[in-house]
């Protein structure tokens, strides 16, 4: 029978409760995640091998030039480190050490040292090994389509960020939340470029690679992904994460987008396409570090944002990698989860001014509280757009979707329906105005408010009243008018039965 992916979430699942109680859940992504990617890697390259073992034979078979995936090293294949039952650790750490110096590309990629978790011992390890090795479970693409293997390991990634509780936010974005960000700026075409400086994960590339796919038809191979992560061990998850959904042609650097980016074309920072990016909010930033910016990303006023305050920055960030017209002779689009304070702080109005003079901003979606992992800070997402159809120009559209219409409360958190999905992306490409959920409004109207964007502003947001049914109220009151007549009437006559005034 044919492994589904319930099946294959549920066998990745289990990893965790081998080794819990041995490490911190917030160090389980750190130990299981390379080992189903090497276990993946290991098992496609024993079946490419074999086959280029009939076609070119041994002394030309390990041909790196050969395989579209890592060369595994002779002597580490997944069944000899299976065969090991002493110094499981070493062993692990030697089969990564090796993988790596056959394959340049993977520096980086594998960060844990198991000799270093003392908790996990040959007895824990050796399990973890053996239950990866479970017969049915093979992770080559003609036992797992490389969709599902990659859908499997974004689940797991879900799973130890669940896991891991409000930390977890930090690598990995809501699934409900990633697609809307990609349909708000759909319609891709081959070649396009993406890019995430604060890519996580990698769940904002890998959704845009599957809408292609599956939404438009098109070959996601034709496209490119880039991202920047600042932390080593959650980009070392981006990149297997990547590379396990079968993509190819993508980047993803280690380091501060803010401080040092990495993607860069000369004196100018590269530009992109599509943008696409769940940044950490309002979080500190190298302010003093980075008043003579060498790329002139932060001149929308001569003051910078607070340091401890990077919102506006990573925003001007990106809006500064996009496309434009006049350089490009195409525009670039942006899609960026945001806290709702962006929109009304009264102090940040000096960034929001350029940004809706330059006729950037094309919507904005206020999204419902409690969306993230024990998080339940309001949030919404910008919508930029450096080339606004001419019917689009000098408006923005406000869609409040935070009303129970639009999301489901799950146990912990709340979550966007497909209906409340579908909702959204239908009044945005529709650009339509709907009583209580959205409102296409002018430049102008924008300007009076002192720029403030806070959708309630601009939509009515409050609930509705109830409609009054006069009769039916006059007739209550009489009801109740007249049974106070009757008490007060047996109290006055207890009164005078007890001579009491």
């Amino acid at each position: 029978m044919a492994l589904t992916l319930d099946d294959l979430d549920s066998h990745l699942f289990k990893c965790a409760d081998i080794i819990r109680d041995a490490v911190d859940p917030t160090d389980y992504k750190e130990y299981i995640l390379p080992l189903v990617y090497y276990k993946a890697i290991s098992d496609e390259f024993e079946k490419q091998y074999e086959e280029n073992l009939d076609d070119y034979g041994e002394d030309f078979a390990r041909d790196p030039d050969l395989y579209d995936i890592p060369v595994v090293p002779e002597g580490y294949l997944w069944e000899d480190i299976r065969a090991v039952s002493d110094n499981v650790d070493q062993a692990l750490n030697e089969a990564f050490d090796a993988l790596t110096e056959e394959n340049p590309d993977l520096e980086g990629v594998f960060l844990a040292d198991y000799i270093d978790a003392g908790g996990l011992d040959d007895d824990r390890l050796g399990r973890l090994v053996e239950h990866l090795s479970k017969d049915g479970y093979e992770l080559d693409r003609d036992s797992v389509p490389p969709d599902m293997l990659g859908e499997a390991y974004m689940d797991l990634v879900r799973h130890f960020a669940e896991e891991e509780g409000k930390s977890g936010g930090q690598f990995f974005t809501p699934p409900h939340i990633v697609r809307l960000a990609v349909k708000l700026v759909d319609d891709f075409e081959d070649g396009d470029e993406f890019h995430d400086p604060t890519v996580g994960s990698g769940g904002m590339l890998i959704e845009a690679a599957k809408h292609y796919r599956e939404e438009q038809g098109g070959d996601p191979s034709k496209l490119r992904y880039t991202g920047q992560e600042i932390n080593p061990d959650i980009a070392a998850i981006a990149r297997m994460n990547l590379f396990l959904h079968g993509l190819t042609n993508w980047s993803v650097e280690r380091g501060d987008s803010l401080s040092s980016p990495a993607f860069t074309d000369g004196d100018q920072l590269e530009r992109f396409d599509y943008v696409l990016a769940n940044f950490p909010f309002s979080a500190d930033w190298a302010k003093d570090e980075l008043q003579d910016d060498p790329y002139n990303r932060f001149d929308w006023h001569e003051k910078l944002p607070r340091a401890d305050r990077g919102d506006y920055a990573f925003i001007m960030h990106m809006a500064k990698q996009l496309k434009r017209p006049s350089l490009d002779d195409t525009g670039g689009k942006a899609a960026i989860v945001i806290p709702h304070g962006v929109l009304f702080r009264k102090h940040e109005s000096r960034y929001r001014e350029p940004m809706l003079e330059n006729d950037m901003v094309e919507a904005i979606v206020g999204l419902p509280e409690n969306l993230f992992q024990n998080n339940s800070i309001p949030s919404a997402i910008l919508v930029l757009n450096t080339d606004k159809p001419a019917e689009r120009e000098g408006e923005v559209q406000f869609i409040h979707a935070a009303d129970e219409d639009f999301y489901e409360e799950l146990s912990n958190q709340n979550e966007l329906t497909e209906d409340g999905l579908d909702h959204i992306i239908d009044n945005f490409r529709g650009w339509k105005t709907e009583e209580r959920v959205s409102r296409t409004v002018s430049l102008d109207e924008i300007r009076e408010n002192d720029y403030n964007l806070n959708i309630a502003l601009y939509v009515d947001t409050t609930e509705p009243e109830e409609d009054i049914d006069v009769e039916e109220e006059l007739a209550t009151l009489r009801e109740l008018q007249a049974e106070r007549d009757k008490i007060e009437s047996r109290m006055t006559r207890h009164m005078e039965a007890l001579n009491y005034e």
